[in-house]
């Protein structure tokens, strides 16, 4: 985009990264925000959204002149909305005879201030972040940027470079890859993955290992035919018919048998395809996979996800991603259909390292709830109050909230199933011995795990752990 000359209040269209632009507003940033380092750039306001960013002079236009091009060339609800939000805005200028007022930290009529909310500030898509701020520096904002985003984290340079919301967010919708999708695995986490691939448009090709094993019991199969996915008969045809192929199984050995087994994807692999690991699971399995997949040509990317069931069916995971940068790219359609946010780590193996550390903390801190949750009943106190103090102080959260309800509720519908988060524990302490670095309190929380399995909670959610503390 040309440059352009700008003055607070102007309208305009911004552009963020390789995002469509959308209309805006030149305002004053706040006292506190820095404008980055080295760059040519105006504060905008986002109608719409009501988010915020530091726009380089380059990637602006002035509103008018430009309207009926932005129009023609982006659709979508929330666009629509956004645009809707302009004129309204231009229509209420011009009643009060072209003076813009705004409540922004104005008084009331008793000389008291309207409090004004938090800004969301998105931060421009950049090859090197790293650039414009110092790294040890606090972010200007404590807010997070709109829900989609994609984040990636250079491990070996400690760079950062961060794209703002996705398309999703914004417009309600994204543009899908043009390449073929595959998707090996259709459990808890791969259902909802594959589901959202298909409502933002994606080719989706799928198998579970369901079918194979039983073949007369296709219905979970079915449903995804019927959003319009296609059918595999194996692994190895899967990988053969599309240009990226997902898998997302139980455990290291389910991993490599996919790969390595009969039929496997070892033998659909050809120079050029590309294999996505979403499975949690070992560095040493990932790099085994990593191994095999590019000994025929193939490229590969481990990209495990933080989230659960429901995390999985609003398209809300946190995606882990390393290996080969090129696949993480031609990824990306997909993984902002999957996921809120994306982080690409380095090389193989950073990824299965970082999502075996986080679950070891969310397995160890569920366990220690159930803990709490079982001694104040066993010392007289009510457990719904413990709930509601906890609720009120600093480790309140979604995630305590939930899972207490369960337990209170004895509800142990899996959302992550026990015997998973039992799995991670224990490749998170097996990598503990490699690294010889202790882990006391995962190894702890493990033995408790494995107690609640033995009490046939394997298949229940990972809040079914309490059950260890009341047998």
């Amino acid at each position: 985009m040309a440059t352009v000359h700008l003055r607070i209040g102007d309208l305009v269209w911004g552009k963020l990264g390789r995002y469509p632009p959308w209309p805006g507003k030149v305002v004053s940033p706040p006292k506190d925000l820095k404008k980055p380092r080295g760059k040519k750039c105006h504060f905008v306001k986002f109608f719409g959204t009501e988010d915020h960013a530091w726009i380089k002079v380059e990637q602006l236009k002035p509103y008018h002149p430009h309207k009926e091009e932005m129009i023609k060339i982006n659709k979508g609800k929330r666009f629509q909305q956004a645009v809707d939000a302009v004129e309204d805005f231009l229509k209420k200028k011009e009643k009060q005879g072209g003076k813009e007022q705004s409540s922004e930290g104005k008084g009331d009529s008793k000389g008291k201030k309207t409090p004004t909310k938090p800004l969301k500030i998105l931060e421009e898509d950049d090859e090197d972040l790293s650039a414009l701020k110092d790294p040890s520096e606090k972010p200007a904002s404590s807010m997070e940027p709109i829900s989609k985003r994609l984040k990636i984290v250079e491990e070996d340079t400690r760079s950062t470079s961060i794209q703002a919301a996705d398309s999703t967010a914004i417009n309600g919708s994204i543009t899908p890859t043009d390449k073929r999708i595959g998707f090996l695995g259709l459990g808890l986490m791969g259902s909802g993955i594959v589901s959202n691939l298909l409502k933002m448009g994606h080719i989706v090709t799928v198998w579970n290992r369901t079918v194979e094993k039983v073949p007369q019991d296709n219905q979970h199969c079915d449903l995804f035919i019927q959003e319009g996915a296609r059918l595999g008969r194996t692994p190895a045809e899967v990988v053969s018919m599309c240009d990226i192929t997902f898998s997302c199984v139980s455990d290291p050995k389910a991993a490599r048998d996919l790969v390595l087994g009969p039929s496997g994807v070892l033998q659909g692999i050809r120079p050029g395809k590309c294999y996505v690991e979403m499975s949690t699971v070992d560095p040493e399995t990932i790099t085994e996979l990593s191994q095999v997949i590019s000994s025929r040509g193939g490229r590969f990317l481990e990209a495990p996800v933080a989230g659960s069931q429901q995390v999985s069916n609003e398209g809300m995971l946190v995606i882990l991603a390393a290996g080969d940068r090129t696949v993480y790219e031609d990824c990306s359609s997909c993984f902002q259909a999957m996921g809120k946010t994306s982080f690409f780590l380095g090389e193989v193996g950073n990824a299965a390292r970082m999502m075996l550390i986080l679950n070891m903390v969310q397995g160890s801190f569920m366990a220690t709830i159930a803990e709490g949750l079982t001694l104040a009943q066993a010392t007289g106190q009510s457990q719904h109050t413990f709930l509601d103090i906890l609720s009120q102080g600093q480790m309140a959260s979604t995630f305590v909230d939930q899972k207490c309800q369960n337990i209170l509720q004895g509800n142990f519908k899996p959302d992550y199933y026990l015997k998973h988060i039992q799995k991670d524990l224990r490749l998170a302490i097996s990598m503990g011995d490699t690294a010889n670095h202790p882990t006391p309190m995962a190894a702890a929380a493990n033995e408790v795990y494995k107690r609640a399995k033995a009490l046939d909670q394997s298949d229940n959610d990972m809040s079914a752990v309490y059950r260890a503390y009341i047998h």
